[in-house]
Protein backbone atom coordinates (compact mmCIF):
# COMPACT_ATOMS: atom_id res chain seq x y z
CA UNK A 1 0.00 0.00 0.00
CA UNK A 2 1.68 3.30 -1.35
CA UNK A 3 1.63 6.24 0.70
CA UNK A 4 0.02 10.33 -0.54
CA UNK A 5 2.97 12.82 -0.07
CA UNK A 6 2.11 16.50 -0.21
CA UNK A 7 5.30 18.13 -1.81
CA UNK A 8 6.06 21.80 -1.93
CA UNK A 9 7.62 22.55 -4.84
CA UNK A 10 9.81 25.99 -5.42
CA UNK A 11 7.70 29.06 -5.69
CA UNK A 12 10.42 30.68 -8.26
CA UNK A 13 13.86 30.11 -7.44
CA UNK A 14 14.31 26.15 -8.59
CA UNK A 15 16.76 25.72 -6.26
CA UNK A 16 14.36 26.07 -3.39
CA UNK A 17 13.44 22.19 -3.07
CA UNK A 18 14.49 19.57 -1.11
CA UNK A 19 16.78 16.60 -1.11
CA UNK A 20 14.19 14.49 0.39
CA UNK A 21 11.30 16.24 -1.99
CA UNK A 22 13.44 15.21 -5.56
CA UNK A 23 13.77 11.49 -3.99
CA UNK A 24 10.18 11.40 -3.83
CA UNK A 25 9.33 12.28 -6.66
CA UNK A 26 11.72 10.06 -8.38
CA UNK A 27 10.48 7.08 -6.65
CA UNK A 28 6.81 8.05 -6.77
CA UNK A 29 4.60 5.76 -9.35
CA UNK A 30 2.91 8.98 -10.25
CA UNK A 31 2.76 12.46 -9.29
CA UNK A 32 -0.24 14.65 -9.56
CA UNK A 33 0.21 17.88 -10.76
CA UNK A 34 -1.85 20.78 -10.58
CA UNK A 35 -0.27 21.76 -14.34
CA UNK A 36 1.24 19.40 -15.82
CA UNK A 37 3.88 21.84 -18.18
CA UNK A 38 4.90 23.73 -15.03
CA UNK A 39 5.79 20.52 -13.24
CA UNK A 40 7.42 19.00 -16.17
CA UNK A 41 9.94 22.19 -16.37
CA UNK A 42 10.73 20.98 -12.93
CA UNK A 43 11.32 17.65 -13.24
CA UNK A 44 13.21 18.16 -16.35
CA UNK A 45 15.62 20.72 -14.84
CA UNK A 46 16.44 17.45 -12.28
CA UNK A 47 16.17 14.91 -15.02
CA UNK A 48 12.87 13.04 -13.45
CA UNK A 49 11.05 11.44 -15.09
CA UNK A 50 8.17 9.86 -12.93
CA UNK A 51 4.79 9.98 -15.02
CA UNK A 52 2.29 12.23 -14.30
CA UNK A 53 -1.51 13.09 -14.17
CA UNK A 54 -3.32 16.21 -14.18
CA UNK A 55 -4.94 17.04 -10.73
CA UNK A 56 -6.07 20.55 -10.65
CA UNK A 57 -9.06 22.82 -9.10
CA UNK A 58 -11.70 21.79 -12.36
CA UNK A 59 -10.82 18.00 -12.19
CA UNK A 60 -10.35 17.99 -8.64
CA UNK A 61 -13.19 15.79 -7.56
CA UNK A 62 -13.62 13.37 -10.38
CA UNK A 63 -9.81 12.55 -10.23
CA UNK A 64 -9.63 11.18 -6.71
CA UNK A 65 -10.49 7.37 -7.86
CA UNK A 66 -7.71 7.38 -10.23
CA UNK A 67 -5.22 8.88 -7.80
CA UNK A 68 -6.21 6.36 -5.46
CA UNK A 69 -5.99 3.48 -7.95
CA UNK A 70 -2.34 4.52 -8.12
CA UNK A 71 -1.97 4.64 -4.41
CA UNK A 72 -2.98 0.67 -4.55
CA UNK A 73 0.31 0.32 -6.01
CA UNK A 74 2.83 2.95 -4.72
CA UNK A 75 3.63 5.81 -3.17
CA UNK A 76 1.55 9.15 -5.11
CA UNK A 77 2.96 12.62 -5.22
CA UNK A 78 0.61 15.78 -4.98
CA UNK A 79 2.57 18.95 -5.88
CA UNK A 80 0.54 22.05 -6.92
CA UNK A 81 2.24 24.26 -9.92
CA UNK A 82 4.10 26.45 -6.91
CA UNK A 83 4.62 26.36 -3.30
CA UNK A 84 2.43 23.75 -1.00
CA UNK A 85 -0.24 21.66 -2.17
CA UNK A 86 -3.37 22.00 -0.45
CA UNK A 87 -2.82 25.69 0.66
CA UNK A 88 -4.55 27.75 -1.86
CA UNK A 89 -4.13 24.91 -4.21
CA UNK A 90 -6.16 21.76 -4.76
CA UNK A 91 -5.39 18.91 -1.99
CA UNK A 92 -7.45 19.11 0.80
CA UNK A 93 -10.05 16.47 -1.31
CA UNK A 94 -7.69 14.38 -1.63
CA UNK A 95 -5.97 13.81 1.51
CA UNK A 96 -8.96 13.38 2.93
CA UNK A 97 -9.97 10.89 0.45
CA UNK A 98 -6.88 9.36 0.63
CA UNK A 99 -7.38 9.17 4.67
CA UNK A 100 -10.46 7.74 4.67
CA UNK A 101 -9.67 5.11 2.45
CA UNK A 102 -6.78 4.01 5.04
CA UNK A 103 -3.77 5.23 3.15
CA UNK A 104 -0.91 7.38 4.87
CA UNK A 105 -0.57 10.90 4.14
CA UNK A 106 2.98 12.70 4.66
CA UNK A 107 3.26 16.55 4.31
CA UNK A 108 7.19 17.33 2.60
CA UNK A 109 7.59 20.75 3.77
CA UNK A 110 9.12 23.36 1.69
CA UNK A 111 8.22 27.06 -0.20
CA UNK A 112 5.12 28.66 0.90
CA UNK A 113 4.58 32.39 -0.23
CA UNK A 114 2.15 33.31 2.85
CA UNK A 115 4.98 32.11 5.33
CA UNK A 116 7.82 33.48 3.13
CA UNK A 117 5.79 37.03 2.81
CA UNK A 118 5.53 36.75 6.61
CA UNK A 119 9.29 35.87 7.95
CA UNK A 120 10.07 39.01 6.00
CA UNK A 121 7.89 41.44 6.54
CA UNK A 122 8.82 42.93 9.73
CA UNK A 123 5.82 42.73 11.21
CA UNK A 124 4.76 40.66 14.17
CA UNK A 125 4.92 36.58 13.59
CA UNK A 126 3.98 35.31 16.46
CA UNK A 127 0.27 34.68 15.79
CA UNK A 128 -1.35 35.65 11.77
CA UNK A 129 -4.28 34.85 10.01
CA UNK A 130 -4.12 33.54 6.44
CA UNK A 131 -6.91 34.83 4.13
CA UNK A 132 -6.13 33.21 0.93
CA UNK A 133 -6.90 35.74 -2.17
CA UNK A 134 -9.22 38.83 -0.80
CA UNK A 135 -12.68 38.88 -2.54
CA UNK A 136 -12.67 40.00 -6.11
CA UNK A 137 -15.68 42.96 -5.76
CA UNK A 138 -14.79 45.46 -3.40
CA UNK A 139 -18.17 44.98 -1.66
CA UNK A 140 -17.09 41.25 -0.79
CA UNK A 141 -13.84 42.55 0.23
CA UNK A 142 -14.86 45.43 2.37
CA UNK A 143 -17.06 42.99 4.22
CA UNK A 144 -14.47 40.91 4.67
CA UNK A 145 -12.00 43.27 6.21
CA UNK A 146 -14.83 45.31 8.23
CA UNK A 147 -14.96 41.73 9.87
CA UNK A 148 -11.29 42.02 10.87
CA UNK A 149 -10.92 45.36 11.89
CA UNK A 150 -10.27 44.65 15.56
CA UNK A 151 -8.20 41.47 14.51
CA UNK A 152 -4.81 41.78 16.30
CA UNK A 153 -3.01 39.10 14.61
CA UNK A 154 -1.22 40.36 11.61
CA UNK A 155 -3.26 39.29 8.30
CA UNK A 156 -1.75 37.94 5.36
CA UNK A 157 -3.21 37.70 2.10
CA UNK A 158 -2.69 36.91 -1.53
CA UNK A 159 -3.69 39.48 -4.97
CA UNK A 160 -3.53 39.55 -7.88
CA UNK A 161 -1.71 42.96 -10.12
CA UNK A 162 -4.74 44.13 -12.08
CA UNK A 163 -6.37 44.03 -8.48
CA UNK A 164 -3.68 45.42 -6.25
CA UNK A 165 -4.62 48.69 -5.82
CA UNK A 166 -7.93 48.45 -5.30
CA UNK A 167 -7.62 46.15 -2.92
CA UNK A 168 -5.20 48.65 -0.99
CA UNK A 169 -7.38 51.64 -1.48
CA UNK A 170 -10.12 49.12 0.53
CA UNK A 171 -7.83 48.27 3.11
CA UNK A 172 -6.55 52.19 3.61
CA UNK A 173 -10.31 53.11 3.87
CA UNK A 174 -11.40 49.93 5.84
CA UNK A 175 -8.70 49.54 8.29
CA UNK A 176 -6.90 52.86 7.74
CA UNK A 177 -3.06 53.56 7.14
CA UNK A 178 -1.38 50.41 8.90
CA UNK A 179 1.97 49.23 8.65
CA UNK A 180 1.95 46.75 5.40
CA UNK A 181 4.59 44.87 3.81
CA UNK A 182 4.10 44.05 -0.51
CA UNK A 183 5.39 40.83 -1.32
CA UNK A 184 6.51 40.40 -5.19
CA UNK A 185 7.54 37.71 -7.17
CA UNK A 186 8.94 36.26 -3.89
CA UNK A 187 12.49 33.91 -4.77
CA UNK A 188 12.65 35.15 -8.33
CA UNK A 189 15.12 37.49 -10.53
CA UNK A 190 13.10 40.81 -9.45
CA UNK A 191 11.81 39.98 -5.81
CA UNK A 192 10.32 43.04 -4.53
CA UNK A 193 9.42 44.01 -0.91
CA UNK A 194 7.10 47.39 -0.61
CA UNK A 195 7.33 47.96 3.43
CA UNK A 196 6.25 50.74 5.08
CA UNK A 197 2.04 51.46 5.76
CA UNK A 198 -0.87 51.14 3.39
CA UNK A 199 -0.46 54.83 2.28
CA UNK A 200 3.14 54.05 1.04
CA UNK A 201 2.35 51.19 -1.07
CA UNK A 202 -0.54 52.67 -2.59
CA UNK A 203 1.97 55.98 -3.65
CA UNK A 204 4.53 53.19 -4.89
CA UNK A 205 2.29 51.12 -6.60
CA UNK A 206 0.90 53.85 -8.89
CA UNK A 207 3.76 54.94 -9.94
CA UNK A 208 5.06 51.12 -10.29
CA UNK A 209 2.58 49.23 -11.67
CA UNK A 210 2.60 45.52 -10.60
CA UNK A 211 3.63 42.89 -11.99
CA UNK A 212 3.67 38.68 -11.03
CA UNK A 213 2.38 36.94 -7.75
CA UNK A 214 2.02 39.09 -4.84
CA UNK A 215 1.70 38.76 -1.39
CA UNK A 216 0.24 41.13 1.71
CA UNK A 217 1.28 40.86 5.12
CA UNK A 218 -1.04 43.51 6.94
CA UNK A 219 -0.56 44.65 10.71
CA UNK A 220 -3.09 43.83 13.24
CA UNK A 221 -5.15 46.38 15.00
CA UNK A 222 -3.85 48.17 17.10
CA UNK A 223 -4.47 47.51 21.39
CA UNK A 224 -7.08 49.77 21.97
CA UNK A 225 -6.28 52.16 25.07
CA UNK A 226 -8.78 51.58 28.07
CA UNK A 227 -10.78 54.43 28.88
CA UNK A 228 -10.30 56.23 32.80
CA UNK A 229 -13.82 56.07 34.73
CA UNK A 230 -14.40 59.73 34.42
CA UNK A 231 -13.72 59.25 30.32
CA UNK A 232 -16.55 56.93 31.09
CA UNK A 233 -19.07 58.25 33.18
CA UNK A 234 -19.10 61.15 30.69
CA UNK A 235 -19.78 59.11 27.91
CA UNK A 236 -22.37 57.97 29.41
CA UNK A 237 -23.84 61.08 30.66
CA UNK A 238 -23.53 62.34 27.04
CA UNK A 239 -24.83 59.22 25.42
CA UNK A 240 -27.92 58.77 27.53
CA UNK A 241 -29.24 61.88 26.31
CA UNK A 242 -30.24 59.05 23.07
CA UNK A 243 -32.50 57.14 25.49
CA UNK A 244 -31.50 53.77 24.90
CA UNK A 245 -31.93 51.06 27.28
CA UNK A 246 -29.57 50.57 29.91
CA UNK A 247 -28.23 47.29 28.50
CA UNK A 248 -27.73 48.78 24.82
CA UNK A 249 -26.30 51.68 26.26
CA UNK A 250 -23.62 49.89 28.42
CA UNK A 251 -22.62 48.03 25.57
CA UNK A 252 -22.48 50.21 22.92
CA UNK A 253 -20.05 52.46 25.93
CA UNK A 254 -18.11 49.04 26.87
CA UNK A 255 -17.28 48.86 22.68
CA UNK A 256 -15.72 52.22 22.88
CA UNK A 257 -13.82 52.41 26.02
CA UNK A 258 -12.32 49.00 26.37
CA UNK A 259 -14.22 48.57 29.39
CA UNK A 260 -16.17 44.83 30.38
CA UNK A 261 -20.03 45.21 29.76
CA UNK A 262 -20.99 44.66 33.41
CA UNK A 263 -18.56 46.98 34.94
CA UNK A 264 -19.86 50.01 32.33
CA UNK A 265 -23.64 48.73 33.22
CA UNK A 266 -22.84 49.23 37.27
CA UNK A 267 -21.84 52.61 36.18
CA UNK A 268 -25.17 53.39 34.93
CA UNK A 269 -26.50 52.60 38.15
CA UNK A 270 -23.92 54.25 40.51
Amino acid sequence: MGKLYLIATPIGNLEDISARALRLLRDAVCIAAEDTRQTGKLLAHYGIRTPMIAYHEHNKLTRIGAVLERLATGDVALVSDAGTPGLNDPGYELARAALAAGYEVSPIPGPCAPIAALTASGLPTDSFVYLGYLPRRSAQRKSLLGELARERRTLIALETPHRLMESLEDILAVLGDRPLAVGRELTKLHEEFVRGSVEDAVKHFRTHPPLGEITLVIGGAEEPVKWGEAQVRSALKREAKRGLPASELAEEIASQSGWNKRDVYKLIHT
